[in-house]
This record gives C-alpha cells, sequence and structure tokens, in this order.
C-alpha cells in the first residue's frame, strides 16, 4: 500500500534493554530504532481533521456520478457509475457535488488552565507541548458517527487544553506524576480511530484536560530473532510496524480494519482484532509483556518466558483497559518470518445459510485460510457496485458469468453471498489448504470466484471507510457495530438483528435504509459478526440521536440472542449501559476496585467501560509526594 511518508526526527532518549531478553539484535549501535511514520506531529497536515483519512483520499461527485481521489488505493482516479446508481436506487439520492464539505473553525474554545502544572511541566521536563486550537481540536474525539457529525456541526463544547507529546516511557512517567500532583486529567491517544467513544473528550470534565499523544513514542527498542520477539513503543502506528518489520523478513501478522492509523498501544487498550488472527492470533494471543504507567507506579510482568503460573496474568487488567487505568508505552510482541507465499480467493454461495454452513465446517476442523469473511447479500451487491467502469470486453465477460452463475447454477442473484480468502504459508502448505477450503465450499454448494475478487474485496476494506464521510455529506447517516456469537445461533442472530433494524426504522417512519452483515473471524466456538446500518436523514431533525436509538435497540437484540456486547471495538462510552451486566456485579466491582488503586485520584476519568458517575463516586487519595521522581512498579 503506497503513502507518503513524514519522518519523525524527534530524538528520544535511549532505553534500555527489556530484562530476560538474552543477547539482542541491534539494528544501530543503540539497540534502538527510530520508525519513520505516516503520521505527522501536527496529524491534521497528513489526516483529515473532520473526518477519516488521508486529506488526498475521499469520495466526491463529478457531473453526477460518484468518483474517488487520491493514489492509495485500488480506487485511485476511478469514476463509479454502479455506485452512484446503488446509492440512487437504495436511497433515492442523487449526487450533489456542490455539497461543500465543513471548513476548519476559525476560534476554539478557551483553554482551562492549571498553571502551577503547566509551570512545573515547563520547568522540570522537557516534553514539547501546545495549547494551540487546531491541536486541541483534532484530539477530542474519535470517529464515532456523533464524533464526526459534533465535529461537523461544531458541537463540542469541551476540547482538550493542553497536547503534549512524550517521546519514552520516562518522560511518560514524568507527566502522569505531574497530573496526579496537580489533579489534571489524561487522555492518552494513539491514532484516534475509536469508534466506541473511548478516546472522546468528556464534555462535563471542569479540570484541565491534557491529551497524551503517543505519536512520537514509536521506536524499535529491541528485536530478539532467536525468541522471534519484538519490542515496540506503544505510538507505533500498525503500518509502520509491519513495514519496519518487513525490511527484516519478519511480520506480526496483526490487521485490523484501521491499520493504517491504528497505533500498538490502542490495539492492547481495546482488545482488537485482526483480519488474520486465524493465523496470527488475536492481540492478547502475540503479546508477551506490556508495561503501563499508573498513577501508583508502572505496572508490567518482569519475566518474558512464554507462559507463567504465578496467580493472575496483569497483562490481562491492561488488555481492554481502554485508557481507564494509565497509559501504555511499551509492548513485547511476538514475531513471524514473512511467509514465502500469500494468495487470494473467493468463493460464492447461493445463500448467506449455505456460507455460515461452510464457515462453521471449516471452523470445526480448524483449517481456516488467514482470513475467511463471509459477506451476505446487500453486501455483496454493494461490493459489486463499488467496481469502476468497465470496458466493453470486461462488461461481456461479466454478462457471461452472470449467465453462467444464473441459467446453470441456477442461483437467484437476490440471495447470492460470497466470502473472501486469504492464504498465508510455505507454497504446500497454502496449495493443500487451498484444495481443501474449495472441498468443503463444494459441500455447501459453493463454488470458486476468482483470486482478483478475493484480492479485491481484501484490499477494499481500507477504502470503505471513507465512505460513512462522503454519505454524511450528502445525506446518509450509517456506521458498522459488531458482536461475537456461538454458532448455534449465528444465522439466528443475524436474521434477528436485520428484523429489528427494519421495525425500528418501520416505527420511526424511515423507508430509506440499508442493513448488512458479514461473518468476519471464527473460532471453534462460533464467530463476529459485523453489521453495517445507514438510512437518508435528508429533512430528518436530529439524525444521529435516532441512528443511535435504532442502534441501541439493535444492541439489545444482539445480547437477547446470545451475542457479546463486542467482539473488538470495546465497550467505550457508548456501550456503558450495558457494562455491568456483561461483567456480572463482581466484575465491575472487581474493575472499579483496581481501578480505586492504580488511579485514586481518577485522572484517567474517560467514562469508558464504567459511567462517569460511578467513576466521580469513588474516594480521592492523596497525591504521590512531589520528591518522587519516579514511582514504585504497581502491586494489585
Amino acid at each position: 500500500m503506497a503513502a507518503k511518508r513524514n519522518a519523525v526526527t524527534t530524538e528520544a532518549p535511549e532505553s534500555s534493554a527489556a530484562p530476560g531478553e538474552g543477547t539482542l539484535l541491534a539494528l544501530d549501535p543503540r539497540l534502538s530504532k527510530r520508525v519513520e511514520s505516516v503520521i505527522p506531529k501536527k496529524r491534521h497536515e497528513a489526516l483529515k481533521w473532520f473526518g477519516w483519512g488521508y486529506n488526498d483520499s475521499q469520495f466526491y461527485g463529478k457531473d453526477g456520478v460518484i468518483c474517488f481521489r487520491g493514489d492509495k488505493y485500488p480506487l485511485a482516479g476511478c469514476e463509479l457509475p454502479g455506485f452512484t446508481k446503488w446509492v440512487k436506487d437504495r436511497f433515492q439520492l442523487s449526487v450533489d457535488p456542490g455539497k461543500p464539505y465543513p471548513q476548519l473553525p476559525q476560534s476554539f474554545p478557551r483553554p482551562v488552565e492549571n498553571a502551577p502544572f503547566l509551570r512545573e511541566l515547563k520547568g522540570t521536563t522537557k516534553v514539547d507541548h501546545s495549547l494551540e486550537g487546531i491541536d486541541r481540536l483534532v484530539r477530542c474525539h474519535g470517529q464515532t458517527l456523533n464524533d464526526i457529525y459534533s465535529l461537523w456541526h461544531h458541537k463540542f463544547n469541551r476540547i482538550p487544553d493542553l497536547v503534549v507529546w512524550p517521546r519514552c516511557h520516562d518522560e511518560v512517567v514524568q507527566l502522569v506524576r505531574l497530573a496526579h500532583k496537580h489533579n489534571v486529567m489524561l487522555v492518552p491517544f494513539g491514532g484516534g480511530t475509536s469508534v466506541s467513544g473511548a478516546v472522546t473528550c468528556p464534555q462535563n470534565e471542569s479540570r484541565m484536560i491534557c491529551v497524551l499523544d503517543t505519536s512520537q513514542m514509536n521506536r524499535l527498542l529491541w528485536l530478539n530473532r532467536e525468541n522471534l520477539t519484538v519490542c515496540f513503543e506503544s505510538g507505533i502506528v500498525g503500518q509502520d510496524l509491519e513495514r519496519v518489520l518487513r525490511e527484516q523478513g519478519l511480520t506480526v501478522g496483526h490487521e485490523p480494519d484501521s491499520y493504517e492509523f491504528s497505533t500498538l498501544g490502542g490495539w492492547v487498550a481495546t482488545r482488537a482484532s485482526g483480519m488474520k488472527k486465524n493465523v496470527y492470533g488475536n492481540i492478547e494471543d502475540l503479546v508477551v509483556r506490556v508495561r503501563m504507567v499508573t498513577p501508583t507506579g508502572t505496572l508490567e510482568r518482569e519475566c518474558s518466558a512464554p507462559r507463567v503460573s504465578c496467580g493472575p496474568d496483569f497483562n490481562h487488567v491492561i488488555l481492554g483497559s481502554e485508557g481507564m487505568l494509565g497509559v501504555i508505552t511499551e509492548v513485547v510482541l511476538k514475531v513471524r518470518p514473512l511467509p514465502p507465499v500469500r494468495r487470494y480467493g473467493s468463493l460464492a454461495f447461493p445463500n448467506f445459510e449455505e456460507g455460515v454452513l461452510f464457515m462453521r465446517e471449516v471452523a470445526r476442523r480448524r483449517c481456516q485460510p488467514a482470513s475467511v469473511r463471509l459477506m451476505d447479500n446487500e453486501q455483496f451487491m454493494f461490493g459489486q457496485a463499488l467496481k469502476p467502469e468497465k470496458s466493453w470486453w470486461e462488461a461481456v465477460k461479466d454478462g457471461l458469468k452472470q449467465r453462467y452463475v444464473t441459467s446453470w447454477k441456477g442461483i437467484d442473484l437476490s440471495q447470492i453471498c460470497a466470502a473472501t480468502l486469504l492464504f498465508e504459508g510455505e507454497l504446500k502448505d497454502v496449495q493443500r489448504q487451498e484444495a481443501l477450503i474449495y472441498e468443503i465450499a463444494a459441500q455447501f454448494k459453493g463454488f470458486p470466484a476468482g483470486a482478483q475478487n478475493g484480492e479485491r474485496g481484501y484490499i477494499l476494506t481500507f477504502v470503505i471507510a471513507y465512505i460513512r464521510d462522503f454519505g454524511l455529506n450528502q445525506g446518509i447517516v450509517a456506521e458498522s457495530f459488531e458482536t461475537s456469537v456461538p454458532w448455534d445461533r449465528c444465522s439466528l442472530l443475524c436474521r434477528s438483528v436485520k428484523h429489528r433494524l427494519a421495525t425500528e426504522c418501520h416505527k420511526r417512519g424511515i423507508t430509506l435504509y440499508m442493513s448488512s452483515c458479514r461473518v468476519t473471524q471464527t473460532y471453534d466456538s462460533g464467530a463476529c459478526i459485523y453489521f453495517y446500518f445507514g438510512f437518508r436523514c435528508v429533512d430528518v431533525p436530529n439524525p444521529v440521536e435516532l441512528f443511535e436509538a435504532i442502534e441501541h435497540s439493535a444492541r439489545d437484540e444482539i445480547l437477547s440472542c446470545g451475542g457479546s456486547l463486542s467482539h473488538h471495538h470495546g465497550v467505550g462510552k457508548i456501550r456503558t449501559h450495558w457494562y455491568r451486566d456483561a461483567v456480572t456485579e463482581t466484575g465491575s466491582s472487581l474493575f472499579s476496585a483496581a481501578k480505586r488503586h492504580l488511579d485514586p485520584k481518577n485522572i484517567f476519568a474517560l467514562g469508558n467501560l464504567l459511567p462517569l458517575e460511578e467513576e466521580e463516586d469513588h474516594p480521592k487519595i492523596e497525591a504521590l509526594p512531589a520528591s518522587s521522581s519516579t514511582p514504585p512498579k504497581a502491586k494489585l
């Protein structure tokens, strides 16, 4: 994936090798390497301030046709008449190329200033910081529909008051100590890709809010080839991490949909999952050790042995903590040699139910390729609509293929669905796996649909995220949400949630909407299901509130069908309503107790997991003495 690079040139203090790692492979004489990043310190110079992705990548209208600009994706420079027709048919909307995107505000909320904190920050540390309005604005939010809509309509009354850029673990220790001492709220900020409201600035916070931007903490600290482990600082972006490892012939293999912009620290904080988890595992399977700075000390496990039996694993206190307990600074990960062979494929099935049975059988036999994702008919047709305009010969070939599917295979195009495949590994292993997957597919009336469709479907994942902002510009509100569910309820949950969405739309007089789903990750006992939902909101008052009410009902339906609160997006602020029931009263109290111990003054008051009122209720404890330059390691 091509991308212009913006060098990060700030030098950080040196970091010592982790204990227990033996002889380390030096990538330079200091055992560490600063990584050139796709995201500059002034992130709005490369990324949109008002939405998703790169400044130069965007869907737009031209002469009534939807087009895509930008040179980083397969649709670069393409006109999309099929997508234009799909939007018109589905939402009765014609593209309005004259609709402007929002303009950057000329004024910003005045910052709340904690003078003693600022004075000590400037006098005792070398941490870069900014009070500039634009630096504060682009870090007040994540990527929820509510976040973006609020940005467009200038509804953020409270944005961070200060941005700081620590360069290493020790500088984070200094910052957390100062914030704790002066009762300043801290918001850890990585890639800003959260779709759960996790990094959205609390609107009722009266204290000074300081965003701790980890983008300058992006070094590869050490690499151990014998143990196949690597240590990165938490602020490294996914595509940067993979690029520097590929130069060494290695990979972590973790590719969430947000891989281009999300950070390692964010993956850990949200218990993220990637498209290739079948081979490499989810983030909890990849993490060996994590280092997190809290107001009462640094929490970490000393040993890097492959498995340790000495009570609860404190890595899992950090995994999924969503910024509520401290700042993740360094992560030790497993790595693997780059696979010599990478092949794409795709399958077509006569209906979604047959596709789900195929996915179940593949999981039962534990023969999943690196990625296998099943789309329902709505999503399949949407993907077809996103294809660029065809040449005459390509149109003829597509016509013949369609005739083959409908006439010879007897498949109803209103029911057909598809699965995309990615195989990675040694050539013989890939060939054996391909043969087995296609053999299993045939048992469920599936047939090969081509490698090109598989590759295109896999890569288009990164482009689809840009559609949300274009839709909002044209009068459509849309968002995704996900869950995980046992196999015996998988098809039922998909049907029930889509029926619930239709019912809720009907009750509210919404006639122009779409809902679709796909099965994205599979396990022995169940699968992850990803839903997309959107509706035409032209002349609809408070469209985001309406969307959230419908999504809330859909989440209730998910839970009633045996689905989880979240598979990989986390709880954030938008799902706190269900958190206590999901973990029981005892579990909620246990997390509250851990928070009170690690963050006694509640400086990480983000409102994630626990509702804000519960955070505010816990007793305050005096700050650490000002003379304490490095807090002791925390003990739970």
